[in-house]
């Protein structure tokens, strides 16, 4: 362990920033990389401000998110000039191994296997900037082969930006989905050892923390690296904590819907009633194009067993459009889909070709415009089935997890059906990170959110 900085051999403190980029588990990692930097006497500052290092936690997931990530780090090393040290991690960089070095804006890259290093890295980076007349460094590579990665690269956190804290329990993806860069660049299914998650859910709750997510690349897979445990054991050890109010779970595979987890939902008290179901397509002849491992039938059963214990429960998904061999028909067939599942939102992407996978190769590409066209199509459809959701909940009681004021200085929050929800009378006190009695209003002017009142 390198030593932490103090007022006593340095002049001054040292600056960090971030830039996360994609999912909720970016989103985890950066914190918990945040929190390695201010171990070692870093102070966090903004991304758009004049940094001695720049975080950029990229993405890979379309080709829009790579885009994205280049431009992060431009703009990184456009506000911090030579003087900055500009690290790239994470997914991009992991699929762009071998061509980083011809990023002259970089000064170090990390792929999915090191990031609990970075911050380490950083501190001696800066160290040698300091010193070094030249302080255009030589370009570091640290991004290995992600498949043969085997040990959980072992991060954690004690706090988090937001109302709710997103608990990171496995990394890794092995499914072989045709569109899919994702387990190219995360490798193999890693679980986290369930003490460690406990551990840190512990500290989290005891911090104040409402409501914890546990997510991962793919959630439902936790535990098949580990002898005995799996997502229902390590939700029914979390239910237990003492003090803990709302438990979340991170996007699930259709497949993981089974008996035990309808018995874990049953005896379970703080498993909130809202469920992310990875749908990608409502048309099962592209559903077996994507080399996914249900068809519609299986997942709507799925959603039906969940139902049938829990009267109140949501469903939000994710829905790719303009799949090579997407025909009309089979637009239609999802666009029904979506109206027979009843689906609070979704997620809509305009299928993004990716080199390196299965589909980049099909023949039957479908155009940009009609991907457009039918993303805005199934929008409108999302929208239809998203009111009628909350037709259902006007007048019921719920609690709603008030997390910030909204522009016009009114409370916003989220029910445990992840209902976003809006005071309707002002506060005279702060109430967020506070969970409150409410009856949910609907307006038929309104799609975001619903109205609600304090009971």
């Amino acid at each position: 362990m390198i030593d932490i900085i103090n007022k006593q051999n340095i002049n001054r403190t040292p600056t960090v920033s971030f830039c996360t980029l994609g999912c909720k588990v970016n989103q985890y990692e950066s914190q918990a990389m945040a929190e390695d930097f201010e171990r070692l006497g870093f102070l966090l500052s903004d991304f758009d401000k004049k940094c001695d290092v720049y975080i950029i936690n990229t993405c890979t997931v379309t080709s829009e998110s790579d885009k994205k990530s280049r431009q992060m780090i431009r703009r990184a090393r456009k506000h911090g000039g030579d003087s900055a040290a500009v690290i790239a991690v994470g997914c991009f960089t992991q699929a762009q191994k071998d061509n980083l070095k011809g990023m002259k804006e970089l000064t170090a890259a990390f792929g999915n296997d090191k990031k609990s290093q970075v911050a380490e890295f950083s501190y001696a980076i800066w160290k040698k900037m300091q010193s070094s007349e030249n302080t255009l460094l030589p370009f570091t590579n640290k991004v290995t082969d992600i498949s043969s990665v085997k040990p959980y690269d072992d991060m954690s956190i004690t706090k988090s930006e937001r109302t709710r804290a997103f608990v990171k329990i496995v990394d890794g993806c092995e499914n072989k989905c045709s569109y899919c860069i994702i387990p190219s660049v995360r490798g193999k299914i890693r679980s986290r050892d369930p003490d460690k998650i406990l551990d840190e859910i512990k500290i989290l709750v005891s911090s104040g923390y409402k409501e914890i997510v546990l997510t991962g690349i793919e959630t439902a897979a936790y535990g098949k690296d580990l002898n005995g445990y799996n997502l229902p054991y390590i939700i029914k050890q979390t239910d237990s904590i003492p003090g803990i109010e709302r438990i979340r779970l991170g996007s699930l595979e259709p497949t993981v819907i089974d008996n035990e987890f309808i018995d874990m939902l049953v005896n379970t008290k703080h498993v909130v009633p809202h469920f992310h179901l990875s749908l990608q397509s409502g048309s099962n002849a592209v559903l077996r194009r994507m080399r996914r491992k249900y068809n519609t039938d299986i997942f709507f059963k799925k959603v039906s067993m969940i139902r049938s214990v829990i009267n109140d429960a949501t469903f939000t998904t994710d829905i790719i459009v303009g799949f090579p061999g997407e025909t009309d028909y089979m637009f239609e067939e999802t666009c029904d889909f979506v109206k027979k599942c009843g689906f609070l939102f979704v997620h809509i992407f305009p299928y993004s070709r990716r080199k390196g996978t299965e589909a980049a190769d099909f023949e039957d590409q479908v155009p940009e415009y009609i991907k457009k066209h039918r993303a805005h199509e199934l929008k409108k459809i999302m929208f239809e089935t998203r009111k009628k959701v909350f037709q259902s909940f006007d007048g019921k009681e719920t609690s709603v997890l008030f997390e910030e004021k909204s522009d016009d200085g009114f409370y916003m929050g989220h029910t445990p059906q992840y209902i976003e929800a809006k005071l309707i009378t002002a506060s005279n006190r702060d109430i967020s990170s506070e969970i409150h009695a409410c009856r949910l209003i609907f307006d038929n002017s309104v799609t975001e959110y619903m109205r609600c009142t304090l009971i």
